[in-house]
């Protein structure tokens, strides 16, 4: 009897232990950078703000971030990226490039970038950083342990938006100032190809897991364009029904934010002027399937990386399914938080393990 009661204590610790092991594997934290629009202290102050996904996206913690404009105020965050293999979430101003150890919060380095800092993505080996310039004429390719610059690649004029893709063979490069998206070869690092031209400039835009599509917001456009990456060529023109494109506060153009769901089932779509994200299904015909009313403007969205909840910019928290939100953001002060920079990060204990990514990008990949 006492053998028998031995080896049920037995069991029942080794099952608790796993049930801690597995909760703990899956931490699952919103990083948010701040001041993520404009140079707006209202929306959250300075920071990485960090919520606990797990906990109602529970404030967390704040974790200190350089960035002085010449003017005495905090510099714009222009971007987020995460680097697993070196523990580090790097943060970009308009002025510098600055590395944060995630184990510990210290600042690693920050430098100085001629040219200026735009919206940057990592390479999945996490080695490989693309930096634009701040809607100047070039891409600069950085190595994310020092933050040296590798090489530079010239485009036509206004660097800016940045995806990696997830097969880490391209990147996709948006400047501001072409209606054509350009294509990277991320081992030579050099131009290899564009797709479009598209209707207009081009603004945010996402890729699906396989590499084939890419969806973009252009310039006065309430609505979005599809490009086929393999031909190069636009195929795709939809129009948001039901709602009319108006003046907006910032971006200067009707649609600006754009993700598709992790599993690549439906489209979310930004409208600044009515404040609202309209969901399309991502596959044509593009059927226009609800508006979801917003608290403010939006200039960005993301999920999160198991697709249960999407993050606009204006800080609330929604269920994906249900279309319902569920909250907003609030720092330690109780104020709402708002950001067009973040990301999710899991850990395993203090050790992170995976990234989401900020650009809506499918995860389908066969």
């Amino acid at each position: 009897m006492r053998h028998l009661i031995k080896n049920v204590l037995t069991s029942v610790i080794a099952l608790i232990i796993g049930v801690s092991a597995v909760a703990q594997a899956q931490q699952r934290y919103l990083y948010v950078a701040t001041p993520g629009i404009r140079d707006y202290l209202g929306y959250g102050g300075q920071g990485i703000l960090v919520f606990d996904i797990n906990n109602n996206h529970r404030f967390v913690k704040r974790i200190r971030t350089r960035g002085l404009h010449p003017n005495g105020k905090p510099s714009n965050v222009k971007g987020l990226a995460v680097s697993i293999p070196l523990n580090s979430i790097y943060v970009s101003t308009l002025e510098s490039l600055q590395r944060i150890d995630l184990r510990t919060d210290s600042i690693l380095w920050e430098r100085q970038i001629d040219g200026g800092c735009d919206r940057m993505a990592i390479s999945p080996d996490g080695l490989t950083m693309y930096l634009p310039s701040l809607e100047n004429t070039f891409w600069n390719v950085v190595d994310c342990k020092t933050g040296d610059i590798i090489k530079k690649i010239p485009v036509y004029k206004r660097a800016h938006n940045t995806i990696y893709g997830r097969a880490g063979d391209v990147v996709y490069l948006d400047d501001i100032g072409s209606p054509w998206l350009f294509v990277a070869d991320a081992h030579k690092h050099e131009l290899a190809r564009k797709v479009g031209p598209f209707a207009n400039f081009i603004r945010p835009f996402t890729v699906n897991g396989k590499e084939d599509r890419v969806y973009v917001t252009v310039d006065s456009l309430l609505g979005f364009e599809v490009g086929d990456l393999r031909s190069g060529r636009k195929i795709a023109h939809v129009v948001v029904e039901g709602w009319e494109p108006g003046p907006v506060r910032r971006h200067g153009n009707p649609s600006h934010g754009i993700g598709l769901t992790p599993d690549e089932k439906e489209l979310w779509l930004c409208d600044g002027h009515n404040m609202r994200l309209h969901v399309f299904s991502a596959k044509p015909p593009y059927q226009q399937l609800t508006t979801i009313p917003l608290q403010d403007m939006p200039g960005w969205v993301t999920f999160s990386i198991d697709g249960k909840y999407a993050y606009p910019s204006s800080g609330e928290v929604i269920d994906v399914k249900t279309r319902k939100v569920l909250l907003t953001l609030k720092d330690e002060f109780n104020n709402s938080v708002a950001s067009e920079k973040m990301v999710e990060i899991q850990f395993d204990g203090k050790k992170p393990v995976r990234a989401g990514n900020q650009f809506g990008i499918g995860g389908i990949t066969n």
